[in-house]
């Protein structure tokens, strides 16, 4: 029996089915250890003893594989939707493990509007290796194919994009690349959504990956990346890649992200509860050019957000009227808010993408991303919405004191 979403989640899709059961069980079955501990022991150990030369329980060395990520990995493919999951030391662990799939010489075709680290990773060191990495805006179909070479062999998505909010059809693209070759892989960066809010791997991705810093873990304590795939040949080659360069994440960090997903589902509903107050909020603001908030009907993909998702982040952006001045002066005298860079925590957090999280996307690029002075993006936390709210004001009052 499908549940229905409340009234702030109205005309999205409905909620995936045993979603907060599945975060809170799978791969965590107390049966596995002989003690039956409820919660999955942190396994520090690196070695393994074995019964016999080459003959071991499962484990050997914990860089090959770690009861305590087993579990995390077990959790993580069911809240997909998938066969399997891979956890890396990072986000960006995550992105050189997945392109390392490829050899030199291979396209990789990337959305514009991406995050910083991305953007970085495809232009000064993939590109300097050996890959040809390119971009283009995945908004529009007809770009997208153009964009598409012989040599394409990865496609790059991400959405909602970071940090202007643009909405990507996932279903449309990967059937755009799947039909110029089915030997193109199809990757989502699903770390704006979570797995609560949108499966890619239903919508026709072959790969759905995340920072885990940001929302999957949710309690700004952990670095951490995730992979999730069906297709059993992606499955290996990633977890050949998991240990052979090695980029795998600390026990205690899989723990803690674990502990994370079982309140996920909680989280994102108040984060987007929250998201919506403020955004509703800032758009009604005259100290405020324009909101980027794809649960607003304002936004240009809204309609496309309802139909791939069952709802939405905290992550809002939005042009302050004036210029650089006024949108850092706003950013200083936040209270509530912390400045700082990363996303998805429990705490509200709000930065300047110019400055901070984008730096190191050419400054043209940035133009023409529209990522200018006056853009600011906020991380709508879980606090109490009056007090959101009463802090956005108060700031907005001290970068425009002249009104």
């Amino acid at each position: 029996m499908a549940f229905r979403n409340s009234d702030w989640a109205a005309g999205f899709q409905q909620e995936f089915k045993s979603f907060a059961t599945d975060a809170i069980h799978v791969g965590q079955e107390p049966e596995q250890w002989s003690s039956m501990a409820i919660v999955p022991p942190i396994s520090l150990s690196t070695t393994f003893k074995q019964y016999g030369p080459g003959k071991h329980a499962g484990f050997e060395y914990s860089r090959s594989g770690n009861p305590t990520r087993n579990c995390l990995e077990k959790a993580v493919a069911a809240l997909d939707g998938a066969k399997y999951c891979v956890a890396l030391a990072s986000g960006l662990a995550a992105t050189v493990t997945i392109t390392h799939m490829l050899k030199s010489g291979d396209g990789i075709v990337c959305m514009s509007d991406v995050y910083g680290g991305t953007n970085r990773y495809f232009r000064r060191v993939a590109a300097e290796i050996g890959y040809d990495a390119s971009f283009a805006d995945f908004t529009n179909l007809e770009v997208l194919k153009a964009a598409l070479k012989p040599n394409t062999k990865m496609l790059w998505i991400e959405t909602p994009t970071n940090p202007t909010m643009k909405v990507v059809d996932i279903q449309a693209c990967s059937d755009v690349a799947h039909e110029y070759s089915k030997n193109i892989i199809v990757v989502v960066d699903n770390t704006f959504m979570s797995a609560y809010f949108q499966r890619p791997l239903a919508l026709g991705a072959d790969i759905c990956m995340y920072s885990a810093t940001k929302y999957m873990n949710g309690h700004t304590d952990v670095v951490m990346g995730l992979i999730s795939v069906s297709r059993e040949d992606l499955y290996e080659r990633l977890k050949f890649l998991q240990n052979a360069l090695g980029g795998v994440p600390s026990p205690f960090d899989c723990y803690l992200c674990n502990r994370g997903l079982k309140t996920l589902h909680l989280r994102m509903k108040q984060h987007f509860k929250n998201a919506l107050v403020a955004a509703k909020f800032l758009e009604a603001d005259p100290r405020v050019e324009k909101v980027i908030f794809p649960g607003l009907p304002s936004h240009p993909q809204h309609e496309l957000m309802k139909k791939q998702c069952t709802g939405c982040p905290g992550m809002i952006t939005f042009y302050i009227k004036g210029k650089l001045e006024h949108a850092t002066t706003f950013l200083s005298n936040l209270k509530l808010f912390a400045l700082a860079e990363s996303l998805g925590g429990y705490e509200s957090l709000a930065e300047h993408p110019a400055i901070m999280t984008h730096a190191s996307v050419p400054e043209n690029e940035r133009m023409e991303l529209g990522i200018s002075d006056t853009l600011i993006r906020l991380s709508v936390g879980l606090e109490d919405e009056e007090d959101i709210i009463a802090d956005l004001a108060q700031a907005l009052s001290a970068a425009h004191a002249e009104n």
